[in-house]
């Protein structure tokens, strides 16, 4: 058992700390505060092979792993503790791999070196007004017509929206709408691969507004009306009727990443702390020498680590599938390590940003303090970006237990 990093990962992470700290850290609290990520940093990301990681350089990707789009994922969280970027990141990794494992081969070879070039968005439209936990649940709607789906419906809540539309020439969303019954269930949902906007032009039948978050500003988040807006035929991802399948693949995947980004967050978190606890006097002494600050920082650091542990194997879990096809496994065995990252990862990312406030007392309720924005950007995956905690935990018990105990 080796729980080392290769050489290439090792000079990976190198390299893209190396870029980060020039061109990211020295900004990240102005791109919280505009609420723009600067189009020239995502195509510098782009240029530095930030994105598409897993895609194969045929088709435009870095010709990675996903070990090393988890390490890209969390050093971006470190370097932007408000997570607009680690975001972003996570999201043009995913799902263009999802992307390039079922769609046709048009649509891969048009979109895949766009997003790995930094030059366009793909990311993920699942949620709905009426809940976005219950996938199969979902009402948006895709009509064939002569060489054309119509897709009618709205979708909230969903990431990348000013980016897609408004930042970047080209960008779109692997987007579900049902082409069954809605007592088909999961059994009616298509993904599409819906590109809203196409060299600099928006799709007809598609309207889009910004929704205000209270917390990492850099990315947006938004709702999609779509009120015909066409899509071709050969933006069917994964084949009718095979939407709700591939949508929960793509969760899988994305979840490490997700995880991956929260530990970055955590890790910056405990640093300030730590630091803030050896240079804080109290009653003349520092107050890291009161067992009631260093023993919580103590704990969370040793949770850190379990996590991080945890994170990496499913990164490993899903190179054993995807990367290196091992023989007897399949890509619904990644569920348990996916819901499980997500679960720990985030849960303890937030712990550690509670407590450094903590530690911080007053100042940390202040902008000079930089954690609050931690705190409210990872706020965002403990209430329910890419799937509730809560479901995280059915995930876990389902695949611990059962599905024929756990319905």
């Amino acid at each position: 058992m080796d729980f080392s990093f290769s050489r290439e990962e090792e000079l990976f992470r190198e390299a893209v700390r190396g870029f980060l700290s020039k061109r990211l850290s020295p900004i990240w609290e102005s791109i919280d505060e505009s609420g723009l990520i600067p189009v020239e940093l995502i195509r510098d990301m782009g240029s530095q092979g930030f994105f598409a990681i897993p895609v194969p350089e045929e088709y435009g990707g870095q010709g990675g792993t996903f070990t090393l789009a988890v390490i890209a994922a969390e050093e971006v969280g470190y370097h932007d503790p408000s997570m607009a970027t680690a975001v972003y990141t996570l999201l043009n990794n995913a799902w263009p791999y999802i992307l390039y494992l079922y769609g046709s081969e048009n649509v891969k070879l048009e979109i895949l070196p766009l997003v790995g070039s930094g030059r366009a968005f793909f990311g993920i439209a699942s949620t709905e007004p009426q809940g976005g936990s219950d996938v199969a649940g979902l009402r948006a709607s895709a009509t064939r017509g002569d060489g054309y789906y119509s897709l009618w419906g709205e979708k909230i809540y969903i990431s990348g929206v000013r980016e897609a539309l408004e930042q970047l020439d080209t960008g779109g969303w692997l987007l579900l709408a049902r082409t069954g019954r809605l007592e088909d269930r999961h059994r009616g949902l298509t993904a599409f691969a819906f590109i809203a906007r196409r060299n600099g032009r928006l799709v007809e039948g598609l309207e889009y507004s910004m929704l205000k978050t209270i917390g990492r500003h850099g990315i947006s988040t938004g709702v999609l009306t779509l009120k015909g807006a066409r899509t071709p035929l050969d933006t069917v991802v994964g084949g009718e009727g095979r939407g709700f399948y591939v949508a929960m693949e793509g969760f899988n995947v994305a979840r490490i990443m997700v995880a991956a980004a929260n530990l970055g967050v955590a890790r910056w978190a405990l640093e300030e702390a730590v630091k803030w606890s050896r240079e804080r006097v109290l009653f003349e002494r520092p107050i890291a020498s009161f067992q009631a600050v260093s023993f919580p920082l103590a704990e969370l650091a040793v949770e850190l680590e379990a996590a991080r542990l945890l994170v990496y194997k499913s990164a490993w879990m899903a190179d054993r599938i995807y990367a290196r096809r091992e023989p007897g496994l399949k890509p619904g065995d990644l569920a348990f390590y996916a819901a499980a990252s997500k679960m720990k990862a985030v849960e303890v990312a937030f712990k550690i940003l509670e407590t450094a406030m903590k530690t911080l007392g007053a100042l940390s309720y202040t902008k000079e303090s930089k954690v609050n924005r931690g705190l409210l950007g990872v706020l965002s995956y403990l209430v329910g970006a890419e799937g509730a905690q809560n479901v995280m935990r059915y995930i876990v018990a389902r695949e611990l237990i059962g599905k024929d105990y756990v319905k």
